[in-house]
């Protein structure tokens, strides 16, 4: 069993797609490899088949490597609540809240849940190939480290180091995180991968010269950069277009805590669909559908929109006969009242919703975590078969729910309107339906039919592209050396 670590000079400097592109090249080639990340901080998350909680990134490495997504992979995932602190979860479950000082210090027991998971894949795959998180030089973040070089030195294992062209100052960013390293950290990194690369390579040539003769460690090798990569993202938020005539004009504020944003990706692909998220500050532009996402504290965030003043524009809006679709956090928002007297997503109280469905949210201990499948009830008659999956804490009551959108295993769920202008769901996902994404978008006012796409055809596409990407940028016969395959 041979474990190889991908680490960055930065965060976003691509160890994500490296994994995902290193993952679909050695299962297209039959070798029986998983994905790992020790640590992760983000708000996207997926269900595994063991019932658990992992980040979005990890779980679109396991489907590059034919593999459902297990707890075991991401071990370690932290869910910002605020600026300080987080919901820790250890091996796909809750183990609580904790702020930045009291993680920071747990750290050294949580490597024990690390350490176990890692183990156990061990035992089921002959390859491992593992994802830091940031950047090993942060010299603040050292001690106790699950996340970088305190894993990789734990396991004994190889690393490569990735550096992002693209931000410029790319030498800089290799040769200077590996002075920042330790000798025997820096012997261990056996080389350097330099990534989203565009020009010419015969200029970049005496750098990659340099560097090897500078450090002693080969570049092995350059990727490019890929225009038109669309793939779960781990927490950053993509940008989006402004509409184009004839397009749905769709829009989505972009809350502080917003939580699996990837739900837009299908229709950022749609070319019916022009969407255009909405920072904090900007104007809120006139739309066809407005879209509530995820929220990792729906309480907070919804007093962010008010301060935004999207309450406003949400009532403009359906005025003149918009529609408006709320997922998950977003679902709760339409309600009443947010209550959650125990303080599970945070501060404990009751924060007033935007009152447009008559139901009410309480958060309770206990997240509802679970694969789904069912079929949305809407005017065409037939239910349209869906699947997505559930993540949340809170429990929505009330006569809204009588009228429900879809129906999962025989059970109401979900609202719509009777004027049929407001819908929500609990479900993320449900747009990567092909045929759930177009029922639901002639529901919110896309006339023009037949133009989604399959998300899971197209990830698996994109999949593909990068183990080409690979093939085509790395040295592959350097790569099965260093894995012993």
């Amino acid at each position: 069993m041979t474990t190889l670590m991908i680490q960055g000079t930065t965060s976003d400097a691509g160890k994500s797609t490296v994994v995902a592109a290193l993952c679909r090249w050695l299962a297209r080639q039959g070798v029986a490899v998983a994905p790992f990340k020790p640590q992760n901080m983000a708000l996207n998350s997926a269900v595994t088949s063991d019932g658990g909680e992992i980040g979005r990134s990890t779980a679109l490495q396991a489907l590059a490597c034919g593999l459902e997504p297990h707890s075991d992979m991401n071990p370690v995932l932290l869910k910002p609540q605020s600026d300080c602190g987080a919901q820790v979860i250890l091996r796909g479950q809750v183990h609580g809240n904790m702020d930045a000082l009291d993680y920071h210090a747990y750290k050294a027991e949580a490597k024990k849940s690390v350490m176990a998971a890692w183990e156990s894949l061990r035992q089921r795959y002959d390859v491992i190939i593992v994802e830091g998180a940031g950047s090993p030089a942060e010299i603040n973040l050292r001690q106790n480290d699950i996340a970088n070089m305190g894993f990789a030195e734990a396991a004994d294992c190889p690393v490569l180091l990735v550096g992002d062209i693209d931000r410029g100052g790319v030498f800089a960013q290799l040769v200077g995180t590996l002075a920042l390293l330790s000798e025997s950290e820096r012997a261990r990194t056996r080389g350097f991968i330099i990534n989203r690369f565009r020009g010419d390579m015969a200029l970049l040539e005496p750098g990659l010269d340099w560097l090897t003769e500078h450090t002693g460690k080969p570049v092995v090798g350059v990727l490019p950069y890929l225009k038109g990569l669309l793939l779960d993202a781990e927490d950053s938020v993509g940008a989006g277009g402004y509409a184009e005539a004839g397009a749905l004009k769709v829009i989505v504020p972009v809350l502080p805590r917003i939580s699996n944003h990837n739900d837009f990706d299908p229709l950022r692909l749609h070319p019916g669909v022009k969407l255009r998220f909405i920072g904090p500050g900007e104007a809120i532009p006139p739309a066809d559908l407005i879209i509530l996402p995820g929220s990792k504290s729906t309480r907070h965030d919804l007093q962010w929109l008010r301060e935004q003043g999207w309450p406003e524009a949400i009532s403009r809006h359906l005025r003149y006969d918009g529609k408006l679709f709320g997922i998950c956090g977003g679902f709760q928002m339409l309600g009443r009242r947010v209550l959650d007297p125990d303080g599970v997503e945070g501060q404990a109280g009751v924060t007033d919703g935007l009152g447009l469905l008559d139901m009410e949210t309480r958060m309770v201990a206990g997240k509802q975590l679970s694969n789904v499948s069912g079929g949305l009830l809407l005017k065409a008659g037939a239910e349209v078969p869906f699947s997505g999956y559930e993540i949340h804490n809170g429990v929505s009551t009330g006569p809204a729910l009588e009228r429900p959108l879809a129906l999962i295993d025989g059970r109401n769920a979900g609202a719509i309107s009777a004027d049929r202008q407001i819908m929500g769901s609990y479900v993320h996902g449900i747009f990567d339906n092909r045929s759930a994404c177009e029922a639901l978008l002639a529901e919110l006012g896309l006339p023009a039919q037949g133009q989604a796409v399959d998300y899971q055809a197209h990830r698996l596409q994109q999949l593909d592209r990068l183990a080409d990407t690979v093939v085509a940028g790395l040295d592959t016969a350097w790569l099965r050396d260093l894995l012993r395959i």
